[in-house]
């Protein structure tokens, strides 16, 4: 097989929930577990990292592995989903691993997944840990696809599990109340395993407490012990912000490249796993983390996180699209100073989106598409709903016909923004 027909064979053969949602999620770790142990159970022979959360995992991912790679350590990074290529989701020391490796991996095992019958998911954590295994990493970044408890990489034994936050997100699978959520990925919590949370959230701090007390897990939560201020801006503070760290013994003054707001919660998780894993005998220096900091999007290949697309007109796409990720959208967007907002959306049609709609701007002009997957909400669909919250504009019948046109019509001081899915996203990160 080739490049291309591997991928077709993955895309369209693998239950795959990017594009047919709930339906691809098992409820279960078999396929997983029978997977792992056809390839030799790889999920016991490397130090992990684990990590889960309704927003800000994919980022606290990708600084962790900046960190760990600038310290030294040959670093293998599992993510999800891809913006444009399938090996993003599989990198080590930042590098997405070989078209060849996909192709052979899949050859090989093509029978076995007859057999076993995994969805996208599952086959794609099963090519990671084999990669990590075979690259002889010296620790990965494992991000949990969806909720923590029954997600297919939940059959790692990490050094460190780590928890960003809860949000609404996914309820149709995980829970209806956050309490309910929260137990989900506090299923990540594993006996005797250290767990931090990187920010304190009154309904939920409780659930992550129990978990963590009957298993003896040490619980610390970030957000008690660091904190952070940005402590200047600088001309390009859309490319890059300054920001104080304290935790009363240590202060990092940081350059940080990932410039969006939200970036303030994870940057503790982040430090506290730093001093967790110097406690376990890695050896990372303040100059590591500073140094890693300043360039994360490069050593990680990290998309989409309040990216600057253009300056003319200042064109900004973020990955925000649940309530909470849209809450630190419109921060960000205050931040900018505009004389009239553009604003390019597409969905899915598994969202809250009544929820979303009725936080965002009724003065912008809107401009609505649908991403191109399955799931993709019908654009003329989303501007009915749309319209029922004040907000107008017209439909396209792509996310970058709709981009041009909110380019088109925008003044030289005005803002274009484009999000809403991470779908939306993918169709236009270079």
């Amino acid at each position: 097989m080739t490049y291309a027909e591997t991928l077709d064979y993955l895309f369209s053969q693998l239950p795959m929930f990017t594009r047919i949602g709930a339906s691809a999620i098992k409820n279960n770790l078999d396929n997983t577990i029978a997977l792992c142990q056809l390839l030799g159970d790889p999920h016991k022979k490397f130090k992990s990292i684990h990590i889960a959360g309704t927003n800000g995992k994919g980022s606290t991912s990708h600084m962790l592995a900046a960190i760990l790679q600038t310290a030294g350590y040959k670093t293998g990074l599992y993510t999800s989903p891809h913006l444009k290529d399938f090996r993003e989701r599989i990198r080590v020391n930042g590098q997405m691993i070989p078209e060849q490796t996909v192709v052979d991996f899949v050859e090989y095992y093509k029978a076995d997944f007859e057999r076993i019958q995994p969805s996208f998911f599952e086959m794609t954590v099963a090519l990671a840990f084999d990669v990590f295994v075979k690259e002889n990493i010296d620790i990965a970044i494992v991000e949990v696809g969806l909720g923590g408890r029954l997600d297919s990489t939940n059959v790692i034994t990490p050094l460190l599990s780590l928890i960003t936050n809860i949000g609404w997100d996914h309820m149709n699978m995980l829970g209806n109340t956050l309490p309910e959520i929260a137990g989900e990925k506090a299923g990540i919590i594993k006996p005797n395993i250290p767990v931090i949370i990187s920010e304190r959230q009154d309904e939920v701090a409780d659930v992550f407490i129990k978990k963590a007390q009957e298993l003896n897990a040490h619980i610390t939560f970030a957000a008690d012990v660091w904190q952070v201020e940005v402590t200047g801006q600088q001309d390009d503070a859309l490319i890059h912000k300054n920001i104080t760290a304290n935790n009363g013994s240590q202060t990092y003054q940081l350059d940080i490249d990932l410039t969006g707001t939200y970036q303030q919660k994870n940057i503790k998780g982040v430090l506290q796993a730093v001093e967790q894993l110097r406690t376990q005998g890695f050896i990372i220096t303040d100059e590591h983390v500073q140094q890693a900091l300043r360039q994360v999007k490069v050593l990680t290949g990290l998309h989409g996180r309040w990216e600057v697309l253009s300056t003319s007109p200042l064109t900004i796409c973020d990955t925000g699209h649940n309530p909470d990720g849209v809450e630190e959208v419109l921060k960000n967007i205050a931040t900018v100073k505009y004389r009239q907002l553009h604003f390019v959306i597409g969905m899915v049609n598994d969202k809250d989106i009544s929820k979303v709609l009725a936080m965002l701007p009724k003065d912008a002009n809107y401009y609505f598409c649908k991403p191109d997957i399955p799931r993709g909400l019908a654009a003329e669909d989303l501007q009915v709903m749309a319209n029922g919250f004040g907000l107008t504009g017209d439909t396209y019948p792509s996310v970058t016909s709709a981009l041009n046109a909110a380019q088109i019509a925008a003044g030289a001081n005005d803002l274009v923004f484009a999000g809403g899915s991470t779908f939306v996203v993918a169709e236009i990160v270079k």
